[in-house]
């Protein structure tokens, strides 16, 4: 980790002992004055994959929840349309240009650079226990014959989190199981936890994937309430990306239906399983009586692949319409967020850090360029940021001229966007192609590039700027 460049972070954990509400759960709960913080990630969930955004066949019940007693974010974007960029996004709340990450990671060379300064960073020098569980797909998750992690490229550790669990992110062995659709039912066999990997005799071993994620959540949420610090647990799922395979009982008969494929089977299925861990999640929070100070955000990492839900959405995984990066987004912390809004502001995974160290009273370095901005005044019920104080915002990601749905990638295609409020402005290696106005043609039905030759000329311009800007090297 890069501390010296943390120096300046200087922040005092303070510790209340609370009695639990009348009518919360029995006995003694202690709480932190900074809030604990859960970021729920999922893998290829599209922006109407929930109920609560209007899944017309998925039952999300225990996230419908979170957004109920929170708020739920209509207008919130991946950093990228795959994954690897938008994870780096999240944990820097910096652009994945700005490290050279272009595209999603083969598991051969590629992560994210140590000296990145990350959430986990920032968080465990003030006083946080942080822990990563599930997908991590940035690099360093490659084990020698003895099943020690080689230390050739950085890992969790590295980026800041005190405690992990993931798969091994080796080839041949992912691609492997991935092709015999068993990296869900068999995930449990190929698990990394604390750079050893996991041995037969261990709890985990034997446990589908989202099973073993989300009960290793639980059980670090009950090591770190007993330590009376405030803990930062990012939770990505590897729900709903492929291979799609059937979910445990009761998911399984729960989500049949007719006239429906069997891949569709499996992927709602697997989703309703996860929506079930998240529940119990939550119920643990209940049972702890730490679930009015704990911040829990839940959001996706791209758009819909193949079986996932996009409405009316233009695109999907791969492409840089709306529909591939417009996701869900829901946040609840019944401390400081009033329950039951609905904001259709715009929000983006850079502003992950920034919101989560606001809520904690982390200062951040001076010297620490971020390309987010906190969410967390206008998720108290204050106004959104205005565009002039947001200003442009892009993405880029290499061309994928195959798009990861069951219909062809529309033309032409894009490897840029920049985006200044309601105007989107697609590009193909800084040449734009498209312009549309996303809040009268959200569904990027009516290009207007011809009709607006000065704001085309001005977003290019912004665009080159950015495509030309220094790079932090690997």
């Amino acid at each position: 980790m890069n501390r010296s460049r943390l120096g300046c972070v200087r922040t005092t954990v303070t510790c209340l002992v609370l009695l639990s509400a009348l009518f919360g759960s029995v006995g003694m709960a202690h709480a932190s004055e900074k809030p604990n913080i859960i970021l729920l990630l999922a893998d290829d969930l599209g922006y109407g994959d929930l109920s609560c955004f209007g899944s017309p066949a998925v039952k999300t019940p225990h996230l419908d929840r979170l957004a109920s007693e929170g708020a739920r974010l209509t207008r919130f974007y991946a950093g990228s349309a795959v994954c690897s960029p938008t994870r780096a996004s999240v944990l820097t709340g910096r652009y994945p240009l700005r490290f050279g990450i272009t595209k999603h990671f083969n598991d051969v060379n590629r992560w994210l650079p140590e000296s990145a300064t990350t959430v986990a960073e920032l968080l465990s020098d003030a006083g946080y226990n942080t822990a990563h569980v599930g997908k991590w797909h940035l690099g360093g998750l490659h084990v020698d014959e003895q099943g020690r992690r080689l230390d050739n490229q950085p890992g969790p550790r590295q980026h800041g989190f005190q405690f992990y669990q993931t798969q091994i992110e080796q080839q041949p062995l992912r691609g492997r199981m991935g092709r015999e659709r068993t990296l869900f039912r068999q995930g449990g066999t190929v698990l990394l936890r604390n750079d050893l990997r996991v041995g037969e005799d261990d709890t985990y071993h034997s446990k589908h994937l989202t099973d073993a994620n989300g009960d290793y959540a639980m059980e670090l949420i009950e090591k770190f309430s007993a330590d009376q610090k405030p803990f930062f647990i990012n939770l990505w799922w590897l729900v709903p990306h492929k291979p799609y395979e059937p979910a445990p009982e009761p998911h399984w008969s729960a989500t049949a239906a007719d006239g429906i494929s069997d891949d569709q089977h499996r992927f709602r299925s697997m989703i309703e399983h996860m929506d079930a861990k998240v529940g119990l999640l939550l119920a643990k929070l209940d049972e702890l009586g730490i679930a009015d100070n704990t911040l829990v955000l839940f959001t996706s990492d791209n758009g819909a692949a193949f079986e996932g839900y996009l409405g009316e959405l233009k695109g999907g995984k791969t492409d840089l319409h709306d529909g591939g990066i417009r996701v869900p987004m829901v946040v609840r912390w019944p401390a400081a967020i009033p329950a039951g809004q609905t904001s259709d502001a715009f929000g983006h995974t850079n502003d992950l850090l920034p919101t989560f160290c606001d809520a904690a009273g982390v200062e951040l370095p001076s010297e620490l360029p971020l390309d987010g901005m906190s969410l967390l005044p206008h998720l108290k019920g204050g106004p959104a940021p205005s565009v002039d104080a947001r200003g442009t915002v892009f993405w880029q990601l290499d061309l994928y001229k195959h798009l990861q749905r069951h219909y062809p990638k529309l033309k032409p295609f894009a490897t840029e966007v920049a985006m200044r409020g309601k105007w989107k402005l697609l590009a193909l290696r800084g040449q734009p192609v498209e312009l549309f106005d996303v809040e009268a043609d959200p569904n990027e039905q009516r290009n207007v590039i011809d009709d607006h030759p000065d704001l085309v000329a001005s977003l290019t311009d912004q665009l080159e700027q950015w495509l030309n800007a220094p790079r932090t090297p690997k």
